[in-house]
């Protein structure tokens, strides 16, 4: 049986895998994006323009560091087999961090700061070795769909752990467990969000570690194997010369993924903050938003195989443009609407609010179908025996600059008192990334990758 054949046949395998996106997602969805991260801008900061500097400093920092263990830690997986013990260690680094998020209280900003960067650092670093199982589990016919099924399958579990906390926590009079509510309670319902996503983590990551199949990490030299990592760590930066495909899509990467990570962490802030939605409203829109993210990243996963990662992640980028325009200008839209064809003409669903949820529903199809089609792309690229390596790097192109966007978007807020200037920054990442994906020759890269 050929490796390709093995590769068709193997559903169990890429269950498994996408299990991880299942098991993941709702930290994204339920700490970075839409309850713990609006919760510290608007109860535990001062306020709610500190708050968001002071967010955005944490997601700073978490970059700056994913990026400098990202490409050292990705090689010495490649070299002694580690791939799993490392995917297992950050993995539980973030289900202990989150749980201790569940005991900071509104006032004490040092400690919800801490505790969230060291669990979105286990969090990204568990994603890095997640994404380097891709190649083995897929083939040139089939890496898009299954790229696309893992964020889907991902998207669900968002979607799932966000009605749980709705229905459980956040808007039922009688939290479940006695959990308290309001300011009187310490908003014990909220913070208890953090105790759900992490024991969804270790529940629903358990299939991945016990079914994706890797080879036997050689623990007892891995001292020596630590130590010639760090050694032929910059031949091996070296080395990325010889795949100028991989090179120009990881720059262009490292543009548009800035856009991204400032979106996801301040989609829901921005929501509260600048155009008056409610807990309530913020989760709905979670909602929303997984479930165009998972039917974007499942359908385009699709066109991706057809097409190609790279036309498939052009389309995506023109379509977050658009979202994001029209978040940025969604207060502005019906009184320029009135001016031009009159005040009675104009609907009355025509508002800020309803624009908004507009340019959320784009967001949320074609970010799923973006994080998909990069890691499809960039496993095209990738040699067999180089795929931590490489996918270190990948990593390290979503955190090298990541820093750039949460830090620009933080420094307009407060320069301009304003979270709608610090949110259009996005739009301008999306854009140099379109244009620097332009430079990637798809074909080339697939053949000094070895995968056609």
């Amino acid at each position: 049986m050929s490796n390709t054949t093995e590769k068709i046949n193997n559903s169990g395998q890429v269950l498994a895998w996408s299990m991880y996106d299942f098991a993941n997602q709702p930290f994204t969805n339920l700490v970075l994006t839409f309850i713990y991260g609006t919760f510290f801008t608007t109860v535990i900061a001062s306020n709610e323009i500190v708050g968001t500097q002071q967010w955005s400093h944490a997601i700073s920092i978490t970059a700056i560091v994913v990026a400098l263990l990202s490409p050292f830690m990705g090689a010495l997986a490649d070299k002694g087999g580690y791939r799993k013990m490392f995917m297992f260690f950050f993995t539980w680094l973030t289900i202990i961090a989150t749980t201790l998020l569940y005991f900071v209280l509104p006032g004490q900003v040092i400690n919800a700061l801490f505790w969230f960067v060291i669990a979105n650092i286990g969090f990204e670093m568990g994603s890095v070795f997640c994404n380097a199982y891709l190649p083995d589990i897929s083939h040139s016919k089939n890496i898009g769909r299954i790229s696309g099924y893992g964020w889907s399958l991902g998207y669900v579990g968002g979607l799932l752990s966000l009605a749980l906390a709705m229905v459980f926590l956040v808007q039922t009079d009688t939290p479940i467990f006695g959990f308290l509510k309001g300011e009187a309670g310490a908003y014990q319902n909220i913070r208890a969000t953090n105790l759900l996503v992490a024991v969804w983590f270790a529940v629903f990551s358990i299939p991945t570690f016990l079914f994706v199949k890797d080879k036997k990490p050689d623990t007892k030299a891995f001292l020596k194997n630590a130590k010639h990592t760090l050694k032929g760590f910059r031949s091996t930066a070296n080395e990325l010369r010889n795949y100028p495909q991989i090179i120009r899509f990881l720059l262009a990467r490292l543009v548009y993924n800035d856009g991204l990570v400032t979106v996801f962490a301040f989609g829901g802030i921005y929501a509260a903050g600048s155009l008056d939605f409610t807990f309530d409203e913020i989760m709905v829109l979670g909602i929303v938003l997984n479930i165009t993210a998972g039917l974007g990243a499942f359908l385009m996963g699709y066109l991706d195989d057809k097409v190609g990662g790279k036309k498939t992640l052009k389309v995506t980028l023109l379509g977050l443009m658009l979202a994001i325009a029209l978040a940025v200008f969604a207060p502005e839209i019906r009184p320029f609407l009135q001016y031009v064809f009159g005040g009675s003409s104009v609907p009355d669903w025509v508002n800020a609010k309803n624009i908004f949820w507009i340019a959320a529903v784009l967001i949320g199809a074609f970010s799923g179908p973006n994080q998909a089609s990069s890691r499809s792309l960039m496993g095209r690229f990738t040699p067999e025996e180089k795929k931590n390596e490489f996918f270190g790097f990948f990593a390290f192109s979503g955190k090298a600059t990541a820093f750039v966007g949460p830090f620009l978007l933080g420094s307009l807020t407060v320069a301009f008192e304003s979270q709608r200037a610090g949110i259009s920054i996005v739009f301008f990442f999306f854009l140099f990334g379109y244009f620097l994906l332009g430079r990637v020759d798809e074909e080339k890269g697939m053949e000094q990758g070895g995968f056609i």
